[in-house]
């Protein structure tokens, strides 16, 4: 008997959510909140693929029902096996083909009200990119703004823990923004996770109330943002973060700490800049890593750098900057981020009222 396929809107009515997909598929990206129970595994696909276009499309299913069959098997021996009769999970493959097909149909033979999802990941994505067009334009944006070292990631928390609506794309792209920006023991997540968890919680927030977010690029690190959403960001309110320098010098030595930790990953990573400054200034940054001299190479890197690269991009990319609300700061430490990011709400609240 036939039944109509579940869509990317039913996701909400399914107990859990199932991706039978190869484990290098699923970590590229996934329906948030899926399990991956793979029916064939990124070596046997491969295997499967390689036989299909080499001998025969005949020769490659019947391996593949063989091998999809032990899969499923082993699934519902080590996963399945406590669900109750009641339990209704949603299966998804690539494009809701045989893979996903071949678990729907064993779990509905069993009893469990199983669905298939029509179009399988290719829908969802889908989904994705017009709902990262969509979503965006509903938002309000208020973009916090400020040279390098201005505590901006920090101070989106500090909005958080106050109770704001915040959208940290440095934290979800594991990344700092900048030729130093890199995080060690994280690496970056897949293009489209990224472009999922950023939907996942634009979908979370309340139009009616602000979205706090860091003035940014078209990308951090390797990572691009969409361009719904970049477009949006820069027609959003600014604020500008006036710190001293002598601020941000102390709280960038205390932010990038692992560099204090691996002086050669530092001039590693400073190669980057090797043609855009004289050799003068090069060898001056060397020296002072090899003195130790952490005050003094994070104040040369923004006097250099990083202050002359922000001023010339400042007006550029940002709609209303010439309009942004300035707030002056000397203190950086963690109450003091707490303090600007009350400031910041308590003068938002009195514009408004």
């Amino acid at each position: 008997m036939k039944y109509a396929r579940p869509t990317v809107a039913d996701i909400p009515a399914y107990d859990e959510i199932i991706d039978v997909r190869s484990p290098g598929e699923f970590a590229e990206d996934h329906i948030p909140g899926a399990i991956n129970c793979p029916v064939l595994d990124d070596a046997q696909r491969a295997e499967v693929g390689t036989l299909y276009k080499q001998v025969s499309p005949f020769e490659a299913k019947k391996l593949g029902a063989a091998l999809v069959s032990e899969n499923i098997a082993r699934h519902l021996k080590e996963r399945f096996l406590n669900k109750p009769k009641q339990w209704k999970p949603l299966i998804y493959c690539w494009r809701g083909g045989d893979r996903s097909g071949s678990m729907t149909t064993i779990l509905r033979a069993i009893g469990w009200s199983a669905g298939q999802l029509d179009g399988g990941y290719k829908a969802w994505r889908g989904h994705t990119v017009e709902r990262l067009i969509a979503r965006p334009a509903e938002m309000q944006f208020v973009v916090i703004g400020g040279p390098t070292g201005s505590a901006k990631t920090r101070l989106l928390q500090a909005l958080a823990r106050q109770g704001e609506q915040v959208l940290d794309l440095e934290t979800l792209a594991s990344h700092k923004g900048s030729v130093l920006g890199t995080l060690p023991g994280q690496p970056q997540p897949p293009q489209k996770w990224f472009e999922t968890c950023v939907l996942q919680q634009l979908e979370a927030f309340d139009p009616a109330r602000p979205v706090y977010v860091e003035a940014e690029s078209r990308k951090i690190g390797r990572i691009h943002l969409p361009e719904g959403l970049i477009e949006r960001i820069r027609l959003g309110e600014c604020i500008q973060i006036d710190a001293s320098l002598d601020a941000r010098v102390t709280f960038l030595q205390d932010d990038y700490d692992y560099f204090i930790q691996d002086p050669a990953r530092l001039q590693r990573r400073l190669e980057a800049l090797r043609n855009l400054h004289s050799r003068e200034v090069m060898n001056q940054w060397e020296t002072l890593i090899q003195a130790g001299d952490w005050p003094g190479i994070v104040r040369d890197l923004l006097e250099k750098h990083y202050d002359p690269l922000y001023r010339r991009s400042q007006d550029r990319n940002f709609a209303r900057q010439a309009d942004a609300t300035v707030f002056a700061t000397d203190d950086l430490s963690t109450v003091g981020i707490e303090r600007l990011a009350a400031a910041i709400i308590q003068s938002r609240r009195a514009q408004m009222a």
